[in-house]
C-alpha cells in the first residue's frame, strides 16, 4: 500500500470511529511502525485534518473534505457501476442509509473508495453472505459521499443524475 493510500485510509479509519483509534492498532491495522503512524497523522494535521492526540488514541474532530447526501434509486444489476463512478470520480462513500416505514433509519458504514473496495463490497453480496440495504426499500436508498472539493461533489452528482441513478424528488 502507497503511503498516500494509508494516509487517506487512515483518515476514513479514524471518520468511522466512534472512539479514540491508539497508534498501535493503527500500526497493527496498517502493518508500519507507530513512527510511521505518528508522520502520517502529522502530515495529515498539514493538510487540514483536525485530529486531537489523546493518551486514549486518536480523534477525528473534522475534515477537511466535502461532504453530500445523494438520493439513489437503481437496480441491484447497477450498483457496482454506481459505485465505480462514484470512486472513478475522486468520492469515497462513507455510508448507505435507507428509511424504513416501520424501522426508520437503517444505516450502514462502508467506507468505498477505490475499485478494489467496490469489487469486495459486490463479491459479498453476489456471493450471498448479505444482501443490500436497497433492496427493503424498493432501490431507493441514500449515500454520503465526501470528495476533496464541491466541484468533484457536482461531478458525481451530475454523472449519477445523467445515468438516471439520482432519485427524483417527490
Amino acid at each position: 500500500m502507497k503511503a498516500n493510500e494509508r494516509r487517506k485510509e487512515i483518515a476514513a479509519y479514524l471518520m468511522l470511529s466512534d472512539s479514540p483509534v491508539s497508534g498501535t492498532e493503527l500500526s497493527a491495522k496498517f502493518g508500519v511502525s507507530r513512527q510511521i503512524i505518528v508522520q502520517d497523522i502529522s502530515l495529515l494535521k498539514a493538510a487540514g485534518y483536525e485530529i486531537l492526540s489523546t493518551h486514549h488514541g486518536y480523534i477525528l474532530q473534522s475534515s477537511p473534505l466535502k461532504e453530500r447526501v445523494f438520493k439513489l434509486k437503481h437496480t441491484k444489476d447497477q450498483t457496482e457501476d454506481e459505485l465505480n463512478t462514484i470512486v472513478d470520480l475522486g468520492g469515497t462513500v462513507v455510508d448507505v442509509f435507507v428509511w424504513h416505514k416501520v424501522y426508520g433509519k437503517v444505516e450502514a458504514k462502508m467506507n468505498i473508495f477505490s475499485r478494489m473496495h467496490v469489487k469486495q463490497f459486490i463479491e459479498g453480496v453476489r456471493s450471498g453472505k448479505s444482501t443490500e440495504l436497497m433492496n427493503i426499500t424498493g432501490g431507493y436508498h441514500y449515500h454520503t459521499v465526501v470528495a476533496e472539493s464541491d466541484e468533484i461533489l457536482n461531478k458525481i452528482e451530475n454523472t449519477l443524475n445523467s445515468k438516471g441513478y439520482i432519485a427524483p424528488e417527490i
